[in-house]
């Protein structure tokens, strides 16, 4: 018998909420039948500014986003990446103004969802409550992480952490894998991730490189050893808050 997470535009919505707690059919069923508007957004529009009031909470259905803050000389720092099942603003269902920009890092989709209903589901249905506030803290968790990646590694390890990442969230949404991966970042927003200049990231990447611990074509990025990457990245997976065969804690 098929899964109710195979049907409708919202499966991946569930299929993510789902990993954070135990939902029962009928919450997947709730979740599926959620009002939504579907967005579309070529890379580089804005799905949300800072300093809107945005009146939806919207699930990535495909494609990436990132969010972002612009500092006073104009300098961008990127705050996190996401990706296909990610609910890319379910904070502003209860804060309101945007305190940040959401914008789209290639081609998406988008399911919007009325704050109202988001609000309604959480209370309505408790299990679905807990897996949307896991959702959030799990976003907290990789804030921190990157908070300490910025602030306390050199540029080599910086990178090398940020591959590792990538490799792992993109396994975990059965979009990729840890070994070989399509990298949709520019080396400018990978420079703006991890608050380097683009030539200090080009060296990071061509160090890495050089050391056997990756190989790129174009875009692909291809880790033979993943052991030496992630030591080289000092990555532990733990505060992504998944378990993965083969990804130990190191």
């Amino acid at each position: 018998m098929a899964s109710l997470t195979d049907n409708g535009a919202l499966s991946p919505m569930v299929r993510k909420l789902a990993a954070w707690a135990a939902l029962s059919p009928e919450d997947e069923r709730a979740i599926l039948e959620l009002p939504y508007t579907v967005r579309s957004f070529s890379p580089g529009g804005y799905i949300v500014r800072d300093g809107d009031k945005p009146q939806n909470s919207c699930v990535l259905l495909s494609g990436f986003a990132y969010r972002h803050k612009i500092v006073g000389d104009g300098g961008r720092q990127i705050l996190s990446i996401h990706m296909k099942g990610d609910l890319v603003d379910l904070h502003n269902s209860l804060l309101h103004t945007a305190d940040h920009n959401v914008q789209a890092l290639s081609q998406v989709e988008l399911a919007c969802i009325p704050h109202e209903a988001v609000k309604e589901l959480a209370f309505a249905r408790p299990t679905v409550g807990v897996a949307m506030w896991y959702d959030t803290l799990v976003d907290a968790s990789i804030h921190r992480e990157w908070i300490a990646n910025v602030g306390r590694r050199d540029g080599r390890t910086r990178t090398a952490h940020l591959l590792c990442e990538f490799g792992v969230r993109l396994e975990t949404a059965g979009l990729g894998s840890t070994r070989e991966y399509d990298m949709p970042m520019t080396q400018e927003q990978l420079s703006d991730c991890t608050g380097l200049t683009p030539v200090h990231m080009s060296r990071s990447l061509k160090a890495l490189e050089s050391e056997g611990l990756v190989r790129r074509t174009k875009r692909a990025v291809s880790i033979d050893d993943w052991g030496r990457l992630a030591e080289a990245g000092d990555f532990r997976p733990d505060y992504l808050h998944v378990t993965m065969p083969g990804i130990p804690l190191l």
